[in-house]
């Protein structure tokens, strides 16, 4: 049980359950087993906390937080077991969007004209950089020419951006489906790069692969700076990152 000691959230220990555990548990909770449910909640807390995290000073932490824990249950509940995915896939935008929804009904005209101009100018930035480089910059990129800490590009657009429902349709070719539907899919190219549950599997790959992947996905190298420091091609790095994205594609759906 979630306690507070000294002011401070002190979290219970994360449960070591396989994907088969997790899945149990759902099936359980999702028939009306409230035990079942409560154990998915408080093993899930620091998944909770770590979103949190990412909105912290935007109001109060322990509301922040209980937003992220209202979208932990709304996962469980909704979570259809014929996803073939991993349940922190599924769960992390919905916690996500509920923090951002909480945020935006807290006080829809709390962002300041500072912020505003900041993320035109980011946004400005980025479109000038993407025609002059052909592709979208990095984060690095925007801040080489912007001349400002990363932290402040992000909150700015952060703070700007539209909250998202899982009911929004998006497009692909001809085909059309609600954002909680392509959360259920597999994704096609960058795997969510950025989300806990490939930082799960990350420890899994062997040494230099893992490297890769910080280095493309976490540090925004491109693949031209990642074949330069490992002292390889550009076309070694292209053809291992798509073997590596596909191993990790296939752990993510076990």
């Amino acid at each position: 049980m979630m306690v507070e000691e000294a002011g401070r959230l002190k979290l219970p220990p994360a449960p070591n359950w396989t994907a088969e555990e997790v899945r149990c548990l759902i099936k359980q909770a999702q028939t009306g087993d409230v035990a079942a449910r409560n154990s998915l909640i408080e093993g899930n807390l620091r998944l909770a906390m770590s979103i949190a995290g990412r909105f912290r000073g935007r109001a109060d932490f322990e509301d922040i937080f209980q937003a992220a824990c209202l979208g932990l249950m709304k996962a469980i509940d909704r979570f259809d077991l014929s996803y073939d995915v991993m349940f922190s896939t599924y769960a992390v935008p919905l916690i996500i969007g509920e923090v951002r929804q909480f945020l935006r009904d807290l006080d829809p005209m709390r962002i300041s004209r500072r912020v505003k101009e900041k993320a035109a100018s980011v946004m400005a930035a980025e479109e000038e950089l993407e025609q002059s480089l052909g592709r979208s910059p990095t984060l690095g990129e925007l801040q080489e020419r912007l001349s400002i800490p990363r932290e402040e590009i992000l909150e700015s657009l952060e703070a700007v951006a539209p909250v998202a429902s899982l009911q929004d349709i998006i497009t692909h070719g001809d085909d059309s489906m609600t954002l909680e539907e392509k959360i259920g899919q597999t994704p096609e190219t960058d795997l969510w790069v950025d989300n806990f549950a490939l930082r799960q599997i990350c420890h899994r790959l062997a040494s230099k692969d893992r490297q890769i992947v910080q280095m493309r996905f976490f540090e925004e190298k491109t693949q031209s700076d990642v074949a330069q420091e490992l002292g390889l091609s550009q076309s070694h790095i292209s053809r291992r990152e798509r073997q590596i994205l596909e191993l990790m594609r296939q752990w993510l759906a076990e």
